[in-house]
């Protein structure tokens, strides 16, 4: 793959810079019903962008200074599993403002005994006509408190083997019986919850899939997961990159202390890597194929990466980094103004370095990936028999 951009005449290019021109300062609305939020998505809700056109189009925003709506869950987890199973009318339904971020999406997967063996869930889903009676709990569900929608995981089938009477379904955040309860991490921000549902009653029709089907779905929303999760920003695809950081103490003149170049050329060098893969990964969604075992790979790479780039952000501050209000850029005098350059708060980066000890938990501890790395893409066993002399 040539990974060089192209120039002007590329037709995505052309395209996007039209619509900005005619749109130079537009809405969230706007940006969805253009196909710009979410362009490797297919037409009418996305441009049915192949990667080099999306990185042509990302690159163009950005250039433009516009920001596409903030909606991580519903655009990164949710949509995707909805394009894939989602019925006409639950697309028509759902789609669009979940684009345009008019309704934040959360998802209701894991539970106090069922994280990372999350088959092990016990929430229960009884039919009762054309509703289906939930009760339950759920724990470490980002942004519950401000979401309108939930994407749920229920045991519709107790009988069934544990991967199977699963079913997956649309939850209103707002239904009768649901009970969300902050959880506040150690950086002091307020993004978990737990919630619980005491007989909460969902239509039938909310169900996404096939009754008893929602294993296999779950795997598409996780697969998404873990590729959203591992975007190019250092935490959890947002806020900053490895690159931000260097050109940080680039235009700070460098610096000479030999072990701190060499961690920030490594850090750089990683989030290189996960760019490259990032493609791959997004050639292989636009070739109709979801995301599988390498998206795990992604993430595994990508979680220590994060850790490492605030690690290291932390170095570049020195002793300033003991406070919550101070950046790298504390530790380095006459920082040059760059107007082109991303602009990150001191307190992205103070508060990052705490939240990036999350990264190798959320989406599936670093051990399960490694797992799922070792069975599914080594062909590696599931167990090791000790007994036959197996090492």
């Amino acid at each position: 793959m040539d990974l060089a951009l192209p120039g002007d005449d590329h037709p995505a290019r052309v395209e996007v810079r039209a619509w900005l021109a005619a749109h130079p300062e537009p809405t969230a609305r706007q940006l969805a019903e253009a196909g710009y939020v979410a362009p490797h998505w297919p037409r009418p809700w996305g441009r049915a962008a192949d990667p080099v056109a999306q990185l042509v189009i990302d690159e163009e925003l950005r250039r433009a200074k516009v920001h596409r709506p903030s909606n991580q869950i519903g655009i990164g987890w949710a949509g995707p599993t909805l394009l894939h199973a989602g019925t006409e009318e639950q697309k028509r339904r759902y789609l669009l403002p979940l684009l345009a971020a008019e309704e934040i999406w959360c998802q209701l997967f894991s539970e106090p005994g069922a994280g990372s063996d999350l088959a092990g869930l016990r929430t229960r889903a009884v039919r009762d006509g054309d509703e289906w009676v939930v009760s339950g709990q759920k724990v470490w569900t980002s942004y519950a408190h401000v979401a309108q929608f939930g994407v749920l995981l229920a045991r519709t089938d107790p009988s069934a083997t544990k991967h199977k009477g699963i079913s997956y379904s649309v939850c209103p955040m707002d239904a009768s019986g649901l009970t969300v309860r902050p959880i506040v991490d150690m950086s002091g921000e307020h993004t978990f919850n737990e919630v619980f549902l005491d007989e909460v009653r969902l239509p039938a029709a909310n169900l996404v899939g096939p009754e008893n089907g929602g294993w296999a779905l779950a795997q598409v929303t996780l697969g998404n997961e873990r590729v959203s999760l591992s975007g190019e920003g250092a935490l959890w695809g947002q806020g900053p990159t490895a690159a931000d950081l260097v050109d940080l103490v680039r235009r700070a003149g460098g610096t000479t202390d030999p072990l701190l170049r060499q961690r920030l050329v490594s850090v750089w060098a990683e989030g290189e890597v996960l760019r490259l893969i990032r493609l791959r990964t997004i050639g292989a969604a636009l070739a109709g194929r979801t995301p599988g075992p390498e998206a795990s790979v992604r993430k595994a790479i990508a979680d220590d990466h994060g850790q490492r780039v605030m690690e290291a952000a932390l170095a570049v501050a020195g002793a300033w980094g003991v406070l919550a209000d101070a950046g790298p850029e504390a530790g380095l005098r006459g920082v040059p103004a760059d107007p082109a350059a991303p602009s990150w708060p001191s307190a992205v980066w103070s508060k990052g370095y705490l939240f990036a000890r999350a990264l190798t938990i959320g989406g599936g501890t670093a051990q399960v990936q490694r797992n799922i790395i070792a069975e599914r893409v080594l062909g590696l066993p599931h167990d090791v028999d000790l007994s036959a002399g197996e090492v």
